[in-house]
């Protein structure tokens, strides 16, 4: 019995990554209600023993002896208890051996519910402390498992399994148990009962723990993240401005060699990445916001609604709006602004077309002044 007792035991510590002190103590607990709950009258006349290094288990009820039939189980005729104990006496106090098929069904299965909860709190209380200070920070995980079919793939961290969907991944990577990649932890759900981990590799502000942890000049806070707008596994824009003058934020990013920005690159699978000096001025940072094309002029609207008409060269047209209009939407995400963007040529033309509306009506006033 001890050695299955055990065996269960070693089951319970690695399933739940708790120490076996602290299971020994929260079944010890469980096993000492079940036995109250069988036993109705012993109150503290019970101990139980657990040593997990010796594979010892044992469970007492502390009986007295007396010289008439017992009236509880608080007592034991003299006559049997000597059959456990010879030279006991009356007044003596035995401890009687309870095998667990004693404690009943009702009692065996509440001790095994009580300890589920227990462990369960336990759990609770590890995973929020394990996490709570990592919420919207960047940590590394190693891969253990891959669902194909549906896309979930499975992660450790620090002997915890988390879950990254596939909504969450970069679109288009691929992983392979072993493998370590960095996630963003985008929050706890379900706090007061089972915590549920959320992490990311999709989410903007990856990139930005990425950029800290790179740049020693944004750690520090001598360059300054201002604003960032991603669409994950394609590009990403950046804006980032520098709080001395001496220091180029753009070059700290990039670092010797372009190693601090291809480091990010190759963690988010090739990504591609644009690095923007920020601009108090709404029209300076639109026109760098649209990079890589180049901007002729930059027309904000008259009030409070952030929109801004956009001219750019003929032949940068394409550039400026990007593939499925991507260049234009990050740029629109990053800078707080609606952007329309038109060409050089069409904005020429409208001039042209007004100016030969006007001259009709020129000539007929000269005529008429004639």
């Amino acid at each position: 019995m001890n050695k299955g007792f055990f065996e269960a035991l070693s089951l319970i510590e690695s399933e739940n990554s708790v120490e076996t002190e602290v299971i020994v103590e929260k079944v010890r607990s469980a096993l000492l209600k079940a036995i109250r709950k069988a036993f109705p009258y012993v109150e503290d006349n019970i101990r139980v023993d657990i040593d997990p290094q010796k594979k010892k288990f044992e469970m007492f009820i502390i009986k007295t002896v007396i010289e008439d039939e017992p009236i509880d189980e608080n007592e034991i005729n003299i006559d049997e208890a000597k059959t456990l104990k010879p030279d006991t006496y009356i007044g003596d106090t035995i401890e009687w051996p309870l095998d667990a098929s004693c404690l009943g069904r009702a009692a065996a299965q509440s001790a095994k519910q009580s300890i589920k909860g227990d462990l369960r709190e336990i759990n609770r209380e590890n995973v929020l402390n394990q996490f709570q200070d990592k919420e919207n920070e960047c940590i590394t995980v190693e891969v253990s498992q891959v669902e194909p079919a549906r896309g979930t793939v499975t992660v450790l961290y620090d002997k915890t399994e988390l879950y990254l969907f596939r909504n969450e991944q970069i679109p288009g990577e691929r992983f392979k148990e072993g493998d370590k990649v960095k996630v963003y932890v985008t929050g706890i759900a379900n706090k007061t009962k089972k915590p549920i981990i959320k992490i990311s590799r999709a989410h903007r502000d990856l990139v930005k723990r990425l950029f800290e942890n790179e740049v020693p000049e944004i750690y520090d806070g001598i360059v300054e993240i201002k604003s960032i707008s991603r669409e994950a596994g394609a590009r990403t824009k950046i804006a980032v401005t520098s709080r001395d003058e001496n220091v180029d934020p753009v070059g700290a990013c990039i670092g010797p060699k372009r190693t601090r920005i291809q480091a990010i690159v190759d963690e988010l699978r090739g990504e591609k990445i644009d690095i923007i000096v920020y601009s108090e001025d709404p029209a300076e940072f639109v026109a760098r916001a649209l990079a890589p094309a180049k901007v002729l002029s930059v027309t904000l609207s008259e009030g409070e609604t952030k929109e801004c008409s956009v001219i750019v060269p003929n032949d940068q047209l394409s550039l400026a709006i990007g593939n499925r209009g991507q260049n234009a939407k990050l740029a629109a995400k990053l800078t707080g602004y609606k952007i329309d963007i038109k060409p050089e040529l069409d904005i020429n033309l409208k001039i042209t077309e007004k100016a030969v509306e006007e001259t009709p009506e020129a000539e007929e006033n000269a005529e008429d002044e004639n």
